[in-house]
This record gives C-alpha cells, sequence and structure tokens, in this order.
C-alpha cells in the first residue's frame, strides 16, 4: 500500500500546480477502460473494466475505474465485481509508469465431488506497471504485489495490458 499511497500523494500535488489548459476541469477529463471475452472447452469469460482519468498535468493522471468479471468452467462460476483508484505517471512522452489499487467482491461456487462449495470474499490487488505509451494507447505490463494465489481471480501476478483513454 505504501506505493499507492506514493502515488496519490504525488497525483495531489500535481493536481495542486494545476493544468494549464483552457476549458478547465472536465476537459481534462477522458474515459476509457477494457472489454474482454473469452471461450474455451467448456469455459466462458466476459470482463467490463470503464474508468475515466484526469489528466492533472502533462506527466501525471488520476482515475478511478469500476471491475465486472464472470467466469464460467463447467458447472464452476465466478463472479467479482468492485473497483479501483489508478495513477498513471509519464516521466517521458513514451513511457507511462502506473499504480492501480482493485478490490474486488468475489462470489465463486465450484463443483466438486458432486458437491458445490461456494466461497464470497473481498480480494485486493495492488499492481504496478510500466508500459509504452503513444497519444491515447499504452501498451504494458502490470503486476500484482499482493497477489494470492488461492484467492486471486488471475491466474499470475504479471498481466499484459492495453490501455485506451479518449
Amino acid at each position: 500500500y505504501f506505493l499507492m499511497f506514493v502515488f496519490i500523494l504525488s497525483s495531489v500535488i500535481a493536481m495542486g500546480q494545476g493544468y494549464r489548459t483552457s476549458g478547465g476541469f472536465w476537459n481534462n477529463v477522458y474515459y476509457g477502460g477494457g472489454v474482454g471475452l473469452g471461450f474455451g472447452r467448456e469455459s466462458f469469460n466476459a470482463s467490463l473494466s470503464p474508468s475515466a482519468i484526469y489528466q492533472a498535468n502533462e506527466q501525471m493522471a488520476v482515475g478511478l475505474g469500476l471491475n465486472f468479471n464472470y467466469s464460467k468452467f463447467q458447472e464452476s462460476k465466478l463472479l467479482a465485481y468492485g473497483g479501483s483508484l489508478l495513477t498513471l505517471y509519464n516521466p517521458i512522452q513514451l513511457i507511462q509508469l502506473s499504480a492501480e489499487l482493485e478490490h474486488l467482491r468475489v462470489n465463486r461456487d465450484f463443483e466438486f465431488d458432486g458437491a458445490t462449495i461456494s466461497e464470497n470474499y473481498w480480494s485486493p490487488a495492488l499492481f504496478v506497471g510500466i508500459g509504452y505509451s503513444n497519444r491515447n494507447v499504452t501498451f504494458g505490463i502490470r503486476y500484482d504485489l499482493l497477489y494470492d494465489e488461492e484467492k486471486s481471480i488471475y491466474g499470475d501476478p504479471f498481466m499484459p495490458f492495453i490501455r485506451f483513454y479518449f
């Protein structure tokens, strides 16, 4: 959580300095996110992750996101939903560093030896990432510092990403 605190503190300081564009706050807000679909043998996965960022200055942006995930494998199901805080920092125009604190409510039903086992819990994730940024698109990789193999809805702490904002 310390890294996220540092990024958020930096963002607040940057916002206090002001972003030198005309038109005010809403002209510096950008919308984007991600959509995912996966199909496999007796499996299905869908995700929707809308987000909005405020471009505090030419290097720093902060934002909020919503996350929805649904997965089905044979008779087992997973539904996860929640929100995230996002900070983006471009030390140079082509490189983007990111930190994202995500908190999901997870509802899982497992089929095991004919019985259904249900789990309901909160799952935090703290992603730090680096990417190549070209205008409103960033390609990169991120790592979950809080990854828990038994509780995370993600299969690995490393995840590639493509981020779009308009």
